[in-house]
């Protein structure tokens, strides 16, 4: 046997030592998050913070007026739709194993992500803001934060409708129907992306939509198939 053979061995003995010195809660919620691929969720919502910054930055597909809260909305329905994608697992749930710990491993997951999502644009609208130059996010993160929470709602009831990995489907073609209806001028509290950000009829048909579709991942969880996705 080889010193380089040697080595890796004890590297792979000395890793799995250091896995089963952590506490089983702690060790459980990290192998939640890893099956569901929440670096990578991580890593697309970095993304969409980084895509607000330089679009505000250098006026990359922003209008006025209406117009203006286009992008601020797309990205928003992307944040939404990738918290919906991380409710899939390869591996289906095997934390039911572990009883009564499976809702609160997928409610905190959620929540976490979604204050990563509006933290994140937060940050991104935050370094390119200068009012002298006339750089601000539209309507202000009040606005964007109500949508992903929304958004977050709609990927999660597709979730369990139609299963996690094709979850992004629902929050992207919500944000079609709410660029229409601004377009068209059409304004309903369904439509709460087209509304105002301080509109109170926008935001309770959005924290009800996210709401109700917490509540239901948390206790049922996302559509398993059989034959996988």
């Amino acid at each position: 046997m080889s010193t380089d053979s040697v080595r890796t061995m004890a590297a792979a003995r000395s890793a799995a030592g250091a896995d089963r010195d952590w506490p089983p809660a702690v060790r459980l919620v990290w192998l939640h998050m890893r099956t569901r691929r929440v670096p990578s969720a991580l890593a697309g919502l970095l993304a969409c913070g980084l895509v607000l910054w330089v679009a505000l930055a250098h006026h990359w597909w922003y209008g006025t007026g209406p117009a203006a809260s286009e992008l601020p909305t797309l990205l928003a329905g992307c944040a939404g739709a990738i918290v919906g994608v991380t409710t899939y697992s390869p591996f289906g749930e095997s934390e039911r194993a572990t009883g009564r710990w499976l809702p609160f491993l997928r409610l905190g997951l959620v929540l976490a992500l979604c204050g990563a999502a509006i933290g994140l644009l937060a940050a991104g609208a935050a370094l390119a803001y200068d009012p002298h130059a006339g750089i601000v996010l539209s309507g202000g993160m009040l606005g964007t934060a109500r949508n992903v929470m929304g958004f977050t709602g709609v990927g999660l009831l597709f979730a369990l409708a139609i299963g996690g990995l094709l979850s992004w489907i629902g929050p992207l073609a919500y944000v079609a129907v709410c660029q229409f209806a601004l377009i068209a001028g059409y304004s309903e509290p369904l439509t709460w992306a087209s509304r105002p950000p301080t509109d109170r009829g926008g935001w309770i048909a959005a924290m009800v939509v996210f709401a109700v579709g917490l509540a239901a991942f948390t206790i049922w969880g996302p559509r398993t198939r059989p034959s996988g996705e």
